[in-house]
C-alpha cells in the first residue's frame, strides 16, 4: 500500500541519544545510533521504498521523563522540540512532529505543548510514561490531581497525546530481578504502560475532559485482550474503582491504537474487533523495528482493503488534521 503514515517513529538528540543504547545488542549500537540521528537520508529512503508517505517523529525513550532535575527536563524538552521543528521544516511534505514534554512540571509541560502546537505546528505530543520528579527513585503518573490543568490544555489544543512505554524503575520491582529478558519491549513496557492507561481511565479525567485523545502503541499494550475481563470483574467487585464508566467505555471512546512493533495479523484482528478499525493506525517503531517488516506485513495482512486504507492512512489524516 502506498501513502502509509507512521506515527511512532523515533529520533534522538545528543542529550538523549545514550538512553537508547541498552535496548539493542552491543554490536547493533553503531547502526541504531546512526538511525536515531538520521532524518533525511536512510530513513527517507526506506519510506520511499516501502510506501510510507509521512512519518510523525518523536523523541526516543525515556529521555525527558527520566530527568529528575525539573529545570533540566524543561531545557532538554525544548532543545529536542527545536531540533525536531528544524528538521521538519526541511521536508514538511514527509515529516511532522510530536512534542516532548517536561511532565515533571505540569505548568511547564502545558506551556511547552502550547508552544509546540501553536508556534512549531506539531501535531500532538509523545510522552514516555511516568516521570521521575526531583528524586531518582520517584514515579509520578498523570492521573494525579496536579495534572488536571494540563489535561484541560491538551483538550483545548485538540491534538493527540501518545502515551509511550518506558521501563519501571528497578526499585520496587523484584519480579524482574535476575530476569533481564522481561524488561523493555518483551514484557515490562506493555505492563507499565497498560497500568498507566488504566489509571487514567479510573481517574475521571475523561469525564471532565471528554474530548481527550490518547494513543497507545504496540496494538494496545495488551489492553484489548484483557478489557472484557477488567470490566466484568469491576461490575462484580469494584474494589475502589469509582469512575462513572467502566474502563472499556473509555477505551473505546478516548483511545487510539497503533501497530508499532507488533506485526501479527491475529492480534491486529482481535484489536479491530475490540476497538474498531476507525481507531487503529499504522506505525513501525523505527529505528527499533524494521520498516520493511512493518510495511510488508501490513500490506499483506488479511484484512479488507477498506480497513487497510483506514488504518494505513485515512485515520491518521483525520486524527492529526493532516
Amino acid at each position: 500500500m502506498e501513502g502509509k503514515i507512521g506515527l511512532e517513529e523515533h529520533f534522538a538528540v545528543n542529550e538523549t541519544l545514550m538512553d537508547s543504547k541498552g535496548f539493542m545488542p552491543e554490536d547493533f549500537w553503531i547502526e541504531l545510533r546512526s538511525r536515531l540521528l538520521d532524518i533525511h537520508e536512510k530513513r527517507l529512503g526506506l519510506m520511499d521504498r516501502y510506501g510510507i508517505e509521512r512519518m510523525i517523529l518523536s523523541l526516543n525513550a525515556p529521555a525527558v521523563q527520566a530527568i529528575p532535575d525539573v529545570r533540566r527536563a524543561i531545557e532538554v524538552a525544548r532543545i529536542a522540540n527545536d531540533v525536531l521543528a528544524e528538521e521538519v521544516t526541511k521536508r514538511p511534505d514527509r515529516f511532522s512532529g510530536l512534542a516532548a514534554l517536561p511532565m515533571q512540571d505540569p505548568e511547564a509541560a502545558s506551556q511547552e505543548f502550547t508552544r509546540c502546537v501553536k508556534e512549531l505546528s506539531f501535531r500532538g505530543a509523545l510522552v514516555n510514561g511516568f516521570s521521575q520528579v526531583r528524586e531518582v527513585n520517584s514515579t509520578v503518573y498523570y492521573d494525579l490531581p496536579q495534572y488536571l490543568p494540563f489535561w484541560q490544555v491538551v483538550e483545548n489544543l485538540d491534538v493527540p497525546f501518545y502515551l509511550h512505554p518506558r521501563n519501571p524503575l528497578s526499585v520496587g520491582h523484584p519480579e524482574y530481578d535476575g530476569h533481564r529478558w522481561l524488561v523493555g519491549p518483551t514484557w515490562a513496557f506493555a505492563h507499565e504502560t497498560a497500568v498507566h492507561a488504566l489509571r487514567l481511565m479510573a481517574s475521571g479525567v475523561f469525564d471532565k475532559y471528554p474530548n481527550l485523545k490518547i494513543i497507545l502503541g504496540h496494538l494496545g499494550e495488551g489492553i484489548p485482550f484483557n478489557i472484557w475481563r477488567i470490566d466484568n470483574r469491576l461490575r462484580k467487585s469494584p474494589m475502589g474503582y469509582s469512575a462513572p464508566k467502566l474502563p472499556g467505555e473509555y477505551f473505546c471512546s478516548n483511545f487510539w491504537i497503533t501497530t508499532s512493533g507488533n506485526f501479527r495479523t491475529q492480534t491486529l484482528i482481535d484489536t479491530m474487533l475490540e476497538i474498531g478499525s476507525d481507531r487503529l493506525l499504522f506505525s513501525t517503531d523505527y529505528p527499533f523495528e524494521e520498516v520493511n517488516e512493518a510495511a510488508e506485513w501490513f500490506d499483506k495482512a488479511s484484512i479488507s482493503e477498506a480497513d487497510r486504507l483506514k488504518i494505513g492512512r485515512l485515520n491518521a489524516l483525520q486524527l492529526f488534521k493532516l
